[in-house]
């Protein structure tokens, strides 16, 4: 990946993939509302500002279940990515099963923008390289 460094925080590190054109977004350790409100900001502004339509969103590296931000993330943080040019977003799971669970609420508060769930970055990459 060519990736350039946007933001390093303890709960997330965003990047930019010049090759690929999407914004990389690696979520770290435990999770909560407040965390996980601020780095979509980051992310929503970021996004903004490199002028991308694709997100790698990936959960790896996330350690506990963050559910009371997932009607925020659905109802209100969602479709103002999408009205940023939001058109992809492959999101990869954390293999802890709070934090995946914390993701599909997140995804039933969500109708749009593309949203599919992935249990490898591999898989994820290859998905978003063919939108």
């Amino acid at each position: 990946m060519f990736l350039r460094t946007l933001l390093q925080s303890p709960t997330i590190q965003i990047s930019f993939d010049h090759k690929n054109d999407w914004l990389y977004a690696e979520w770290i350790g435990d999770q909560n509302l407040e965390s996980v409100q601020e780095g979509c900001l980051q992310m929503l502004d970021y996004m903004k500002a490199e002028r991308c339509h694709k997100v790698l969103n990936d959960n790896s590296l996330v350690t506990s279940m963050w559910s009371d931000a997932a009607e925020w993330g659905g109802r209100t943080w969602f479709p103002a990515m999408m009205e940023a040019g939001l058109e992809y977003f492959a999101w990869v799971y954390s293999p802890n099963i709070f934090s995946r669970l914390s993701t599909d609420l997140t995804i039933q508060h969500t109708t749009r923008p593309v949203v599919l769930t992935f249990d490898n970055i591999d898989t994820a990459k290859a998905w978003l390289k063919q939108m």
